[in-house]
């Protein structure tokens, strides 16, 4: 089963793009979907039935798992078996008649203009290391890229003089994102007041460095964040893509077209980026009730 899994996950990597947290993803999944399989059913994944399926979904329910995850878990098999069809290691796709449980959409957390703005003032630029934070947050809020996107940067991905930022998003898709006037000065100011303190390696290539002078990772990124969010002391939870959300709903506040903000976020379907039409009306709503006599 593992080497099936594994010439799943090579398919997937090769011919349709897919990220690299992705395809982990997937293979989690489908491990333990095969761990179900031998150890509840005796089966395996080719001889498995569309109810053996429903039994494992129903397995997972009550487990007391997320919708969210069946919904993954069910998309991990549907994409599975249409390798096996494709491959003839099956005959039928047992997952073929399943729907996927109907998601509840969870608003994202914003933080208001005011709030970020504290927020992106925290870091002690005094110090080689707040001198990078601080530029790290003035280009989350100023490009709305993903952490996994921000912290992947090089060195030639970026233009000052142009005012904009090269990224590989979902898909290993590159786009260009511009970035405004104070996000441009805070990366002017990392570049020839921090980082030359931080790195180690001349040839190292990466934007962001650690204390070691190697990439900064995800988690080091995620400990700043929540750091600085604790100084803030905001009752709001604050995350990395906390400003991500923030950057697309302030857009949207102020006008900007929805297919540009869809750009920007590199999402690849649209309607991922409407979400954020239902927060900015939601706050107009709580505007209307707090501020309207007769509201």
């Amino acid at each position: 089963m593992e080497s099936l899994i594994q010439e799943f996950i090579e398919y997937l990597g090769h011919e349709k793009g897919l990220a690299t947290n992705t395809l982990e993803s997937y293979g989690r999944d489908l491990r333990q979907y095969c761990g179900f399989l031998s150890e509840d059913t005796s089966q395996t994944p080719e001889t498995a039935s569309q109810a053996t399926i429903v039994a494992y979904l129903m397995m997972l329910r009550k487990q007391g798992k997320a919708t969210a995850t069946i919904a993954r878990r069910l998309a991990a098999l549907k994409a599975f078996y249409q390798f096996m069809l494709k491959e003839n290691y099956v005959t039928k796709d047992p997952t073929d008649d399943l729907s996927s449980p109907k998601l509840e959409r969870k608003l994202p957390r914003v933080l208001t203009v005011d709030e970020v703005e504290k927020l992106l003032n925290q870091p002690d630029t005094s110090t080689p290391a707040g001198i990078r934070d601080k530029a790290m947050l003035e280009v989350l809020y100023a490009t709305g890229i993903r952490v996994s996107e921000l912290v992947s940067l090089n060195l030639d991905d970026i233009e000052l003089d142009e005012g904009f930022v090269r990224c590989i998003g979902k898909g290993s898709k590159e786009r260009v994102v511009p970035m405004g006037e104070i996000a441009i000065n805070a990366l002017r100011s990392y570049l020839s007041k921090g980082r030359p303190k931080l790195v180690s390696n001349p040839g190292e290539n990466a934007l962001f460095l650690n204390h070691h002078g190697r990439r900064l990772t995800r988690q080091g990124f995620w400990k700043i964040v929540k750091k600085y969010a604790a100084q803030l002391g905001i009752r709001k939870e604050i995350t990395p893509h906390t400003l991500r959300h923030s950057f697309a709903t302030h857009l949207l506040e102020n006008g900007a077209d929805i297919r540009a903000v869809q750009e920007m976020l590199g999402h690849a379907d649209i309607s991922t980026t409407q979400i954020y039409t239902h927060v900015t009306k939601d706050r107009l709503k709580d505007v209307y009730a707090r501020s309207h006599p007769r509201a």
